[in-house]
């Protein structure tokens, strides 16, 4: 079976707080996400060594945008220092700072 069954997938636009390099001016862009989230129950048809699978599996998050343009600039840059994947069983709440996610 494909690991593909065992998500739902759904691309969602949250908003994050950047500087700009070029002029260190700070702004709210929305960077697109492609949300994969674990499915409640494991798919029809499954064997063995897909339920091992199934009960290892988790939430994700991968971020789709590299670059970001600075609404007083116009400078392009790109986000590196953010992460890429990130992930997490309780990928529901939209307050959640993508970039503080799995932090403490």
């Amino acid at each position: 079976m494909d690991e593909r069954a065992f998500y739902t997938e759904k691309e969602e636009t949250r908003k994050v707080k950047l500087v700009c390099p070029s002029c260190r001016g700070e702004f709210e862009a929305p960077v697109r996400w492609k949300v994969c989230r674990k499915r409640r129950e494991l798919p029809r048809g499954a064997g063995e060594e897909d339920r091992r699978k199934f009960s290892k599996a988790a939430s994700y998050m991968v971020r789709l945008d590299d670059l970001v343009a600075c609404y007083k600039c116009r400078k392009r840059f790109e986000l590196t220092g953010q992460s890429t994947v990130l992930i997490n069983d309780a990928l529901g709440d939209p307050s959640v700072d993508p970039e503080n996610f799995g932090n403490r």
